[in-house]
């Protein structure tokens, strides 16, 4: 191309744009150009074309943990609309660690996949890993857990509104000194969730308690420490509302370890319906969250954007929760 656009003393671009047939040029130098280009035998390299269009037709896909009946959900929805779309998954977990995230995003983008979609590790609490992602114009969607200022699309749950369901149904069955056993404080999830627990005990003129706010790391150690805790409270807390359905669990063991009745001695309810919370005795009051629906949006929000379908602006995308009331939190015959 450099040599046609020599010998006929016009720019690489036009004759780029006349061998595409562009409207934009006049017939006349289009013309020239096409012959000239018969003349010295040229072939369009189809390699460098494809670099250049790079279409791998693949998507990376990172997630905390593969294993979380969630994010396998999320998977699945993302796995079946690309495929459908004619597009390869390639899977990846952080292990809830910020660098196995930045080191996932670093090997799928050397692997030139076309696009990207992440849920953030609990570690992650500093984002220019995505902010240079950003920059590059490396096309990408964050869901489930996500950093709200990144002009990027996202998929959420109403998180603050599915924690204000179960908190009010643990109010409307009685408890008033009602414990929140949020994650990470950086978490996206955890600050959502624990807007809708106040607004809950607000509507109930109950005032915000910080000693009724409890952290764990989210690892089995934490959660189980956390539910020590909350049993040498004075006055004990008369219910208990976990981030995450894994976190209840943990602490419903350690409290039926310790002989503790649930609910009649403490009320407890989770977020987000694991398959687990329903076979646990008591069976867990939840939250229950569309996977499946969230990865299929997440998955069709990124490929409409590379396929210039989807406007370039960022959107959010909202999906609501259900309330799932169990034996767990049902109780309260003695207030």
């Amino acid at each position: 191309m450099k040599e046609i656009a020599k010998k006929l003393g016009v720019s690489v671009s036009t004759i780029s744009r006349a061998l595409k047939d562009s409207p934009e040029l006049h017939p006349e130098t289009k013309r020239k150009i096409v012959e000239m280009a018969k003349e010295m035998n040229y072939q369009p390299n189809l390699l460098a074309q494809s670099l250049r269009i790079s279409r791998s037709k693949t998507l990376g896909v990172i997630v905390p943990e593969i294993t979380s009946h969630f994010f396998a959900s999320c998977i699945s929805g993302i796995q079946d609309h690309a495929n459908t779309r004619g597009y390869n998954v390639i899977i990846c977990q952080s292990n809830e660690s910020l660098d196995q995230e930045k080191a996932n995003i670093r090997t799928l983008v050397s692997s030139q996949v076309d696009g990207l979609l992440i849920s953030l590790s609990r570690e992650t609490n500093r984002f220019e890993h995505l902010y240079d992602l950003y920059n590059r114009e490396i096309n990408f969607v964050l869901f489930d857990r996500v950093q709200e200022d990144i002009p990027v699309s996202k998929v959420t749950f109403n998180d603050a509104g599915g924690a204000y369901q179960v908190v009010k149904h643990l109010l409307e069955n009685g408890s008033r000194k009602i414990v929140y056993v949020s994650g990470p404080e950086d978490l996206y999830i955890s600050k959502k969730r624990k807007e809708g627990y106040l607004k809950a005990l607000k509507e109930y003129g109950l005032e915000e308690d910080p000693s009724l706010i409890k952290i764990t790391d989210l690892t089995e150690s934490g959660n189980i420490q956390v539910a020590q805790e909350i049993l040498k409270m004075d006055p004990r807390p008369d219910a208990v509302f976990c981030m995450i359905d894994p976190v209840a669990v943990d602490v419903l063991t350690e409290w039926k370890a310790q002989g503790i009745r649930i609910p009649e001695d403490i009320a407890l309810a989770g977020f987000t319906n694991n398959p687990t919370s329903a076979v646990v005795e008591p069976p867990l009051t939840t939250v229950s969250q569309p996977g499946y629906e969230m990865g299929k949006l997440a998955a069709t929000h990124l490929l409409d954007q590379l396929d210039g379908i989807a406007s370039e602006d960022p959107i959010s995308i909202i999906l609501e929760t259900t309330l799932v009331p169990r034996k767990s939190s049902q109780h309260f015959q003695n207030h």
